[in-house]
């Protein structure tokens, strides 16, 4: 029988927000694109950025209200295929999937989500990573901000480091989540990866 302890994703804190700082007020596209419209470089760089989204409202599944989508995480790892997490269907059966990661590799975690209906601000990704219910490591990614888009768009962290010898082996839980300056929840999951010697 294991001894790790469930972490109870409620219980964990996983925002870390600069006290000082204060997000941009939300705008709508058409608010963005009204401003400063006399400008014209600024309206030129407003187009670029903003794309087909300045001139229709961009949806991408009219069933979901949410602006953002988080569809999958993905873990790549060098000369081999990324190992995936389906963020789309029930998150409760994801801890079952355990990745194996070789010890001391270096990875990157890219996760693919979609914007829809409203530009989205100061998006990040945060993840705090626990052995036996204590914390022993957390990421704070800033993603950036994203205009709505037909497709899906991706982020991808700089490289990791896995931890290695004996006793960084076994078994580690993952929460993370996607938010914003908005502090929005866009999706919070559990997850957990095992640290092995070699791949098998």
């Amino acid at each position: 029988m294991s001894s790790e302890k469930e972490v109870n994703p409620a219980e964990v804190e996983l925002e870390e927000h600069d006290t000082n700082y204060q997000p941009p007020p939300q705008k709508t596209i058409e608010e963005i694109m009204a401003a400063d419209a006399e400008d014209e470089s600024l309206r030129k760089y407003k187009e670029a950025l903003l794309g087909e989204a300045q001139a229709e409202k961009i949806i991408f599944d009219e069933s979901d209200s949410r602006k953002v989508i988080v569809k999958k995480l993905a873990l790549l790892v060098a000369d081999r295929d990324p190992m995936e997490l389906d963020l789309t269907g029930d998150l409760t059966k994801l801890k079952k999937n355990v990745f194996v990661i070789k010890e001391g590799i270096q990875y990157k975690i890219r996760i693919d989500f979609v914007v829809q209906r409203e530009i989205v601000h100061g998006l990040k990704y945060v993840q705090k990573t626990y052995r036996m219910g204590v914390p022993v490591d957390k990421m704070v990614q800033m993603v950036g901000s994203y205009p709505p888009k037909k497709e899906i768009q991706s982020y991808t962290t700089p490289f990791e480091e896995a931890p290695s010898g004996m006793m960084a082996r076994g078994t580690y839980s993952v929460t993370s989540l996607f938010t914003d300056d908005d502090k929005n929840e866009h999706l919070k999951w559990d997850w957990s990866f095992e640290i092995k010697k070699d791949w098998q």
